[in-house]
């Protein structure tokens, strides 16, 4: 039996193991890319020969693509989204899993059934709705979009809204305090994990999404966000030139993610798991 548990851990690290270079693969070829001082888009070798920091340096000093507005563009958004989403889903969540009320169920219900399409599909009407209130080509358009939505992902917050005892609600009215002070000081404490797990999510969705950017954005240059740039920066007259300062923008995009998920990957896991198992 012993033996048997031992080849069967083998197999599985060995596993665990291919499937972990699989993934890391692709990053460290970008990273890697990033600091390549020779040739262009395309190389037959994965080491790169000679290292610069020329690729990072042209993103900041070259003014076809102003990656540093870009950059600033995005994380304004980014900022301005997190935290209108995370009151919007909180607080819809609270009320959903809290209070009860006529048709209730019906909107659980249906925002279950508008969950399952993709937003995108909604993406002419938005940007026609925006255009007569001459929004377009705006940062606001964004973050006006990216929250919108934000009360239909309520379901893994408001699970986590259950888990909380709804005797610890009474025992606090019972002792004066309105439905504002229980939000503001019982329940809001106790779910540190789901709100850090809520931010999280709505701060990384303004850093990837290329779609709803483009075309709310247009042809304002100096509005895009870095999605929009970096994309322009690969077309077929110019990936030769920027491809290596493209893995560098993607290396700088990434860096302010990764370093949130670190520092705040305890709350984050502890946030979806306690919404949904319940």
């Amino acid at each position: 039996m012993k033996n048997k548990k031992r080849l069967t851990l083998a197999i599985v690290y060995a596993i665990l193991i291919a499937l972990s270079i699989i993934w890391l693969f692709p990053i460290a070829w970008v990273v890697l890319t990033s600091f390549r001082g020779e040739g262009t888009a395309y190389v037959n070798y994965f080491m790169p020969k000679t290292f610069t920091l020329a690729n990072y340096a042209k993103l900041f000093s070259n003014t076809s693509f102003p990656f540093a507005q870009w950059f600033m563009n995005t994380a304004i958004v980014a900022v301005a989204t997190t935290i209108v989403s995370t009151f919007i889903t909180v607080a819809v969540a609270y009320v959903l899993s809290r209070l009860k009320f006529k048709f209730r169920n019906g909107y659980l219900k249906l925002a279950l059934v508008l969950n399952m399409f993709p937003g995108f599909m909604s993406m002419i009407a938005i940007y026609f709705i925006l255009k007569a209130l001459n929004l377009t080509q705006t940062l606001f358009a964004l973050v006006l979009v990216y929250s919108a939505g934000a009360a239909l992902g309520f379901y893994i917050v408001k699970g986590f809204f259950d888990t909380i005892p709804y005797s610890l609600d009474e025992s606090a009215m019972i002792d004066g305090a309105t439905r504002k002070d229980v939000f503001f000081k019982i329940t809001l404490p106790l779910s540190k994990p789901i709100i850090v797990y809520t931010a999280l999510t709505a701060f990384i969705g303004p850093w990837i999404d290329f779609i709803f950017a483009r075309v709310i954005l247009g042809d304002a240059t100096s509005k895009y966000t870095v999605a929009i740039g970096l994309f322009n920066m690969i077309e077929r007259d110019t990936i030769n030139e920027w491809f290596k300062s493209f893995a560098a923008g993607s290396v700088l995009i990434a860096i302010p993610i990764t370093l949130l998920f670190m520092y705040m990957q305890k709350y984050y896991v502890e946030g979806i798991t306690g919404g949904s198992v319940k």
